[in-house]
């Protein structure tokens, strides 16, 4: 994928940065796109892996902006005991 904005001193776009996580099933997990002129955020991606490994076998979801040993959603189908 080109970057129709970033251009190199001949005028050519640049490529866009990409990460692809993809899980010992061979299946992607995430993918995330950064313009060629935007870093990457480790971090990002770090706490993304954690939540893919965390609720590979649960019901649960984690929320916007949420870190290792935060609180994370529980499916509603659920039962409180099981959730607890």
């Amino acid at each position: 994928m080109l970057d129709p904005d970033a251009k190199d001193s001949q005028g050519i776009p640049l490529t866009c940065r990409a990460v692809f996580c993809i899980g010992p099933d061979s299946r992607l997990k995430f993918s995330i796109i950064y313009p060629a002129t935007t870093g990457r955020n480790f971090n990002e991606i770090l706490r993304a892996i954690d939540s893919v490994q965390l609720t590979k076998d649960k019901p649960i979801a984690t929320p916007v902006n949420w870190v290792p040993g935060d609180d994370v959603i529980v499916a509603p189908s659920l039962s409180q005991e099981d959730a607890n």
